[in-house]
């Protein structure tokens, strides 16, 4: 009975909370009309010319999830120490696993005994990018940016994973773990069992509704952070006047890079989201380095990436995996500085 009430509470107060939030919205849309209708207007047409490229992406993300193709991931573990670093960054860097959904997957190898060097290194590959992100940085970014930050998510996990290696040697990644309930049961979640490779994911209704069940997933995912990130966007544009970030982020300044990755990274909240805005500053005179460091810290050190982490890896791992994504975003940002 007492369970139930506090449900009703709950759930009240979400009604209340949603009730005063379109209030205050209603209410910034009667105040300023022309500054939301062109800030709709510039998030549908942003929209638009993501779209084409944005697709495509969602539909190889969904074809890699049903097909099964994911579960070959922990292949990427077996083998010499070194090898497995190179295979593991590499399959980081294209696949769509990041973040809490990888955590499964990642406490498995460890408490399996797979060193903690190919581990690390995909950890730190993987939520950088992945298909659909590739195609959604190219239409927003440009090609450029694309390419460099899948090059830069695949330098992270080889960098990440060679020091480890040095430190750890072919030390058992089970000492990684935390003892204690988490990391056991993100252990037994990962122990279900792998499904087996059928790229023909057509042919079975199974496969065909996973498929369909993913891209409407990360077709949520996408419109969720993007619209809103469109907006911010526009919102940014009409109150920065040209340049007025160069001082800051622009590419006379030395602190610019280092700015992106200990100020930006800890505040940075999704992928998607963060490509619109690093879109705006750019126009705003951030450069491109700083921007690149942004986007590759964002991946690795945000608040959302520390807090999935922490509670797996005991500190002197966090601290190390800390370590190699602040070290490995400040080169990238550098590095693509420097060739852009």
């Amino acid at each position: 009975m007492e369970g139930q009430t506090a449900t009703a509470t709950f759930s009240g107060s979400r009604r209340i909370a949603a009730g005063a939030g379109a209030g205050l919205l209603a209410g910034l849309v009667w105040l300023w009309p022309q500054f939301f209708k062109q800030g709709i207007l510039f998030t549908g047409q942003g929209l638009l010319q993501v779209a084409p490229l944005v697709v495509s992406g969602i539909a190889l993300t969904a074809w890699i999830m049903a097909s099964g193709a994911d579960r070959i991931i922990g292949r990427a573990f077996e083998g010499r120490l070194m090898r497995a670093v190179l295979v593991a960054s590499a399959m980081g860097a294209i696949t769509p696993v990041c973040g809490v959904t990888i955590l499964p997957l990642m406490a498995g190898l460890l408490a399996a005994g797979v060193p903690l060097a190919p581990v690390m290194a995909f950890w730190l590959s993987s939520p950088i990018t992945d298909p659909a992100m590739l195609a959604t940085t190219a239409a927003t970014l440009g090609i450029t940016f694309a390419v460099g930050k899948t090059v830069a998510a695949f330098a992270l996990g080889v960098f990440g994973g060679s020091v480890t290696a040095a430190l750890t040697r072919e030390r058992s990644g089970e000492a990684a773990l935390r003892s204690g309930g988490l990391a056991a049961k993100l252990t037994a979640r990962c122990c279900d069992g792998a499904t087996s490779f059928e790229p023909r994911v057509w042919r079975n209704s199974s496969r065909r509704k996973a498929f369909a069940r993913q891209a409407a997933a990360t077709t949520r995912l996408i419109l969720i952070c993007l619209i809103p990130a469109f907006f911010a966007e526009y919102a940014l544009n009409a109150a920065l006047t040209p340049g007025s970030l160069a001082a800051y982020l622009g590419s006379n300044t030395w602190w610019a890079i280092p700015a992106a990755v200990f100020v930006g990274a800890p505040a940075y909240i999704d992928g998607y989201a963060a490509l619109p805005l690093t879109r705006g500053l750019i126009d705003n005179g951030m450069s491109p380095g700083a921007a690149m460091a942004f986007l590759v810290s964002g991946g690795v050190v945000s608040i959302w990436g520390a807090l999935a982490i922490f509670p797996v890896l005991k500190l002197r791992p966090f601290l190390l995996y800390l370590a190699l994504a602040v070290t490995g975003s400040l080169i990238s940002g550098y590095v693509f500085e420097w060739v852009y």
